[in-house]
């Protein structure tokens, strides 16, 4: 089953909804308030809109750590803003193909390719991620790239500039995998106007919700679940 994102599911503990579990959920204005009550006044971020809210974190975003290198991938540095243009449909929704048919972490393919093909306004329900194999294969030592879920390009690499547990606590806190600007690959990612964070080519990955450490990136695992390079569909 799935479950609608709603503003009882914004914060750990209150009540959730009895919408069926498995329907993408929306990113709700009340997660985003949240996230910014750490920085402006409770009652500042109520009153501005979603799209607003966004924006000005965004542009007020902490110092951002200098890109490193891990062989011949070059992760983190200032965000990259993207245009529209980058989701204008394609031959399959806004993406070119569909998500690979063997995805990492047993993740859902079909809703994977719902979620990253077919949406931008959704996301797989909150804590779905510690579902699927990713917390039984994930390396607790080494960082992790994360790859596109269509072409396999890589979008993400954690955890760095901190340990494993702070990732894992984190993603937890928030319901779904949370990555900062130092985890980026920002060749292959962009983030909209309006907070959605997406590839190059099309596929949708999640929301930007910064909080007072600076941009937080919540990212759908179904749309990182890739194998490098891109794998038979």
């Amino acid at each position: 089953s799935t479950r609608r994102h709603g503003e009882d599911q914004c914060l750990p503990g209150l009540r959730r909804g009895s919408v069926p579990a498995r329907t993408p959920q929306r990113i709700s204005a009340c997660q985003v308030s949240a996230m910014l009550s750490l920085v402006v006044s409770s009652s500042l971020a109520l009153s501005l809109p979603r799209r607003a809210v966004l924006s000005t974190a965004f542009g007020t975003a902490l110092a951002i750590r200098p890109a490193s290198a891990t062989g011949d991938l070059i992760v983190g540095g200032s965000p990259i803003k993207g245009d529209e243009s980058i989701m204008a449909p394609k031959a399959h929704g806004t993406s070119a193909a569909p998500v690979q048919g063997n995805l990492r972490w047993n993740v859902d393919v079909e809703n994977a390719d719902r979620i990253t093909n077919y949406n931008r306004r959704f996301a797989e329900f909150g804590g779905y991620w510690k579902q699927t194999d990713f917390l039984k294969e994930v390396s607790r030592t080494e960082p992790t790239t994360y790859y596109d879920s269509v072409t396999g390009k890589p979008l993400f690499r954690a955890p760095i500039g901190r340990s494993m547990d702070e990732f894992l606590a984190e993603s937890n806190l928030h319901g779904w995998p949370s990555f900062r600007d130092q985890e980026v690959v920002w060749e292959n990612t962009r983030v909209l106007k309006d907070g959605e964070t997406v590839s190059v080519t099309g596929t949708h990955l999640g929301h930007n919700l910064p909080d007072r450490a600076g941009n937080r990136y919540c990212i759908n695992l179904v749309s990182i679940a890739g194998r490098p390079g891109g794998a038979p569909q």
